[in-house]
């Protein structure tokens, strides 16, 4: 609670502030029948009779009980902050090593596991708001399509323009993998991550995906890896007609699950299979928990001193001026 410029820690107490109006209305209305009973025609309670200076004590120890129950109240300066934080955030370095094979145009996700991965990840994106993250791309090949940045926009331009056939043909999940290994193992950041995507099994590159692992741990860099597509046949490109198109039939959804855990075990990350558009998402969403940014935070307060002593003071000095002119200036005798 808050009156002029004070704040009160206990302002329950300053409802006693009601009393004094109270009595003072008995006070009036009982000394006015006592004056009645004066017989004298000229009575006039006026500030130079007798009678008006006998009142001055009573309100001396009203202005005294005010000024109490204000100490009581725990009155402090009003002040605009008491307090201020200083916090400073300590980023993570995140390469997406994204699989762009042409397995990824299978549709059972909406409209195909390609720009259904890319959305999500672009969510998870701007969502790191303190992290440096870069984009690896991978089929037969791999190569950098974003080092690290923390410049989200030009990142996320750069995913837009991700897509099947920018390179050999293939799955190259080793070589993406150390690809974006490259990229991280100079960092020094305190947290180093790679989020591996894929949905199928290594068929190309020099490098086995679990030797790309074993570097990555020898770098103290985490991988997550997610498997994608559903369970069982999923609608997929095999073959392109005269006119350069694809043409679609069911297929077996095949991913190396197994290589994809013992990478995530060997780098200490976690292994996700992502059966649906939203599924993906929660996996994003679980590895944005796993890697929160770190927050140092310092908190100042600022010792605000109660103003009790000068209230209570100030109050019992009336009571002690009030009762010398009580019993001393305005004394009388029977």
């Amino acid at each position: 609670m808050t009156i002029g410029p004070y704040n009160f820690l206990d302002p329950w107490v300053l409802i006693g502030l009601g009393a004094i109006p109270l009595y003072l209305v008995y006070y009036f209305l009982f000394s006015s029948k006592r004056r009645g009973k004066v017989k004298s025609s000229t009575y006039h309670a006026t500030p130079t009779s007798p009678s008006f200076w006998l009142h001055i004590p009573t309100f001396l120890y009203m202005a005294g009980l005010f000024f109490l129950i204000f100490a009581l109240a725990r009155p402090q300066m009003d002040t605009e902050s008491e307090s201020y934080i200083e916090q400073y955030a300590e980023g993570i370095d995140i390469m997406i090593a994204f699989d762009v094979s042409g397995s990824m145009l299978a549709t059972d996700f909406k409209p195909n596991r390609l720009e259904a991965s890319k959305e999500v990840a672009k969510e998870f994106v701007k969502g790191r708001k303190n992290d440096r993250i870069g984009l690896v791309v991978y089929e037969g090949e791999s190569f950098t399509q974003c080092p690290l940045t923390t410049d989200k926009s030009v990142l996320l331009n750069l995913f837009d323009e991700v897509e099947t056939g920018m390179i050999e043909g293939g799955t190259a999940i080793g070589m993406g993998l150390a690809t974006a290994v490259n990229r991280l193992r100079e960092s020094d950041a305190r947290s180093r991550v790679i989020i591996l995507l894929t949905d199928g099994v290594n068929t190309h590159g020099k490098i086995h995906p679990v030797s790309a692992a074993e570097i990555a741990s020898e770098f103290g860099i985490r991988v997550y890896t997610i498997g994608v597509g559903t369970n069982g046949k999923a609608r997929s490109p095999v073959a392109l007609d005269f006119a350069g198109n694809y043409i679609y039939d069911y297929v077996d959804v095949e991913i190396d699950e197994k290589t994809l855990e013992s990478i995530a075990d060997i780098t200490d990350g976690r292994y996700f299979r992502a059966t649906d558009k939203n599924s993906l998402s929660e996996v994003y969403l679980e590895i944005d928990k796993l890697e929160k940014d770190k927050i140092n935070t310092v908190e100042y307060e600022i010792d605000v001193p109660e103003e009790f002593y000068p209230f209570a003071f100030l109050g019992l000095l009336l009571f002690m001026i009030g009762l010398f002119l009580q019993k001393v200036i305005f004394r009388t005798t029977p």
